[in-house]
Formats: C-alpha cells, structure tokens, sequence
C-alpha cells in the first residue's frame, strides 16, 4: 500500500512540474505571460526541484523493489531447497531406488510415460512398472496423490516455520 502512494506522489509532482514547463514554453511562443518574470522563475525553481524530488523518490522505490525481489528471490531459493529435501527424505523412507527416483521425480515435474521412457532411454512399460512401484511404495494410487503428499509437506512446514 504505501508503495502505491509512493508511485502516485511521483507521477502526480513530475506530472504538476512537466505541465508548467509546457505552459511556460507554449506562453512564449504565443506571446501571453499569466505571470510576472519574478514569479514565473519562483514557479520554475520550484518546478525543477519538484522534477529532482521525483527523481530522488524514484530511485529510492526502485532501490526498495531491488531489495524486496532479491528477498524474494532469496526466499524461492529456499523454498525450491526445502522441496527438494522433502523429497528426498520421502524418497529415503519409502526405500525407492535410483532409477524409480528419476522416475519419480520426473513424474513430479508432470513429464509423460513416453517423455520418461526416452529420458531414461527404456521402455514405456518398465516406466509403467517402476511408476507401479513407487505408487505402492508410497500408499499412493497415482501421481496426483504422489504429488498431494509433498505439497501437504511443504504447507505444514511453512506453518511451523519462524515468521520472519
């Protein structure tokens, strides 16, 4: 939210100070003054300033949104860690081999029997099998709760994670 005033004071200044300038220009090309020299450079000064005000609060938004990404950025990394922990712990409990790893994991990331197949240079039926297998060493019926069952992991982690 205050991010969003932040934007709206800068545009609404810049805007304010780029308006005064068009005026300023456009009254000397067509020869009418609506105020004195004096006040109209006052106007100006204080144009220009409002122009390097928004500039300063410009960089100084988008210095906090580089910061807020890399936390971001910082926080996916983790997340993409911790998934993968998750897995391989299950993957250790359930007592899945190395090839039904790759097979699992690639099951995970959504790929098809015949796209595992060719991965793993094999045929759709052995994928079928170790797929088979890795659902019953899971007490899973298919990929979906294979996948249900890492997600419900990571949630339950995130809730008892320290709030930041």
């Amino acid at each position: 939210m205050f991010n969003r005033w932040y934007i709206i004071v800068i545009v609404l200044v810049q805007l304010i100070c780029a308006t005064f300038f068009l005026l300023t220009i456009l009254s000397s090309i067509f020869g009418f003054a609506p105020f004195s020299w004096h006040i109209s450079e006052l106007i100006e000064i204080g144009a220009a300033v409002g122009l390097f005000l928004g500039v300063l609060l410009g960089v100084l938004l988008l210095r906090k949104m580089m910061v807020r990404n890399t936390h971001i950025e910082d926080q996916l990394r983790l997340a993409s860690g911790a998934f993968m922990e998750v897995l391989d712990e299950y993957f250790t409990a359930w007592g899945l081999t190395p090839a039904e790893r790759d097979v699992a994991l690639f099951a995970i990331k959504g790929m098809s029997t015949s796209e595992m197949a060719d991965l793993r240079d094999v045929s759709e039926g052995t994928i079928k099998a170790q797929t088979n297998a890795i659902y019953r060493k899971a007490n899973v019926s298919g990929r979906t709760q294979l996948l249900s069952l890492f997600i419900d992991e990571l949630i339950c982690r995130a809730d008892d994670a320290p709030a930041q």
